[in-house]
């Protein structure tokens, strides 16, 4: 999912051209006090040139509940939600609040819910079973300013929060979460490992601030062909051996093996 400021229209083409899964115009942090208003008037004009397919894959982070501007930006994505658009509300920490924001924009309301503080990981499992809730992200950075934390670059003293999220999603039986942004643009190495541990924690996808990360962040949480070639072989394996566990590989192969591939050769085939 790529970021762009609804204050450069300029770029939202580019953005959907980017290979992004998803794009999030952003209302909120990439968008100074005194250019929110513009910013808003800047995406009204611009929703109605984007085709429904395209609308799909939109998110829009709003100001958070609380803000003297959010009002207005729920007020003005109201009718394009019933289009298939997509809210992203920052701070979220109150079921409560989430659904009211839900109701306001109407029936089949879409939302990302974004944990940021510690309040907002204490309500994981309710905001994941809030009826408007289509999945969790967690916003690592303001979650580390909320807690005074300053992680180290592999964030193992972050494990507790990514775990908490994986757990609430998979309890409401939600996809798997979002996880947050990787601040240096330029190196690669770093992506990676980020989208990487993304991965292995059981998030499902990655925040993006640059064009430039979509390719790695798909690589590293995607399977490689070394690794559908190997589903693959599992599979026909299986099929030969009528249900038995067996070796392939020095591998011991039984059922959550055979899930494991199975769920591999089916996101090769999306």
């Amino acid at each position: 999912m790529l970021f762009v400021p609804a204050t450069r229209p300029e770029r939202f083409a580019k953005a959907f051209e980017s290979g992004a899964d998803c794009i999030i115009i952003d209302l909120e942090d990439a968008v100074s006090p005194d250019s929110k208003d513009s910013a808003r008037d800047q995406l009204a004009q611009h929703l109605p040139l984007f085709p429904p397919v395209q609308l799909a894959r939109l998110l829009v982070r709003v100001n958070a509940t609380g803000t003297e501007w959010h009002d207005r930006d729920i007020e003005s994505l109201r009718d394009w939600t019933r289009q298939g658009l997509t809210v992203m509300l920052p701070k979220s920490e109150d079921a409560g609040v989430v659904g009211r924001v839900g109701e306001r924009l109407g029936s089949g309301a879409r939302i990302v819910a974004l944990i940021e503080s510690l309040a907002g990981l204490d309500a994981a499992d309710s905001l994941a079973r809030e009826k408007h809730v289509l999945r969790l992200a967690f916003g690592h950075l303001d979650f580390q300013l909320d807690l005074g934390m300053s992680a180290s670059p592999d964030e193992h003293e972050l494990a507790f929060a990514r775990n908490a999220l994986v757990c609430a999603s998979r309890r409401s039986r939600l996809p798997a979460p979002i996880d947050g942004v990787t601040t240096a643009t330029g190196n690669a190495e770093r992506l990676a490992a980020d989208a990487r541990r993304s991965r292995a924690f059981g998030f499902g996808c990655k925040l993006c601030i640059h064009p430039a990360q979509v390719a790695g962040v798909h690589e590293a949480l995607g399977y490689s062909e070394a690794d559908q070639a190997w589903a693959r072989r599992v599979l026909a394996e299986a099929a030969r051996r009528g249900g038995e566990a067996f070796s392939l590989d020095d591998r011991m192969v039984d059922l959550p093996v055979i899930h494991a591939a199975q769920k591999i050769v089916a996101s090769a085939q999306r």
